[in-house]
């Protein structure tokens, strides 16, 4: 992938931007704008809006490289299922006491999470168990499932953390003509 950059901000050969100084500064700057952004999408039907963000996620998640960021692995707590606990004692060859005592951490409600930040498998912004990675870590940024006009609301959080998120809502406004002055 070809990265043009200048002193101000880097984009791939697709135009996206990837520097993540940048999108945090425009996370804050268009704060007010992505809330309108989001209450737009009322008059649009699901179904379509579903077609065309899964159509420019496949396009920006082509395009960006996830290896160059890792961002997620850095800031992101994930959950863990009682199977994938189970997997990567497997895949360590441990007991599962020991995996969870070096790697998982339990809340009172039972439920699992990685117990560190950065990730403990995030190495040289690749993870180190890719091929075994949890559910959460595939699925992110979820913007390849259904309901994206319910859940972008979560998901303009990681706006000014995800290049892939931040492009694809950018994208999502410009084919849909958002023009927050005239919303």
């Amino acid at each position: 992938m070809a990265y043009l950059c200048s002193t101000f901000y880097c984009v791939n050969a697709s135009n996206y931007i990837t520097d993540l100084s940048v999108i945090a500064a425009e996370a804050e700057l268009k704060e007010e704008e992505n809330r309108h952004f989001l209450q737009s999408l009322k008059k649009y039907d699901s179904t379509e809006l579903d077609g065309m963000a899964h159509a420019v996620n496949t396009e920006v998640s082509t395009a960006v490289d996830c290896t160059a960021c890792g961002n997620c692995c850095k800031t992101l707590v994930i959950n863990v299922t009682t199977d994938e606990v189970d997997g990567l004692a497997a895949y360590f060859n441990e007991p599962r006491d020991t995996v969870k005592e070096k790697y998982i951490e339990e809340s009172q409600g039972g439920n699992f999470f990685i117990n560190v930040m950065p990730c403990h498998f995030l190495k040289d912004k690749k993870c180190t168990i890719y091929e075994n990675r949890f559910t959460e870590c595939r699925d992110f940024p979820h913007l390849h499932k259904p309901g994206f006009k319910a859940r972008l609301a979560g998901t303009l959080n990681y706006y000014g953390m995800c290049p892939i998120i931040y492009n694809v809502v950018e994208e999502m406004k410009s084919r849909l003509g958002f023009n927050e002055v005239s919303e």
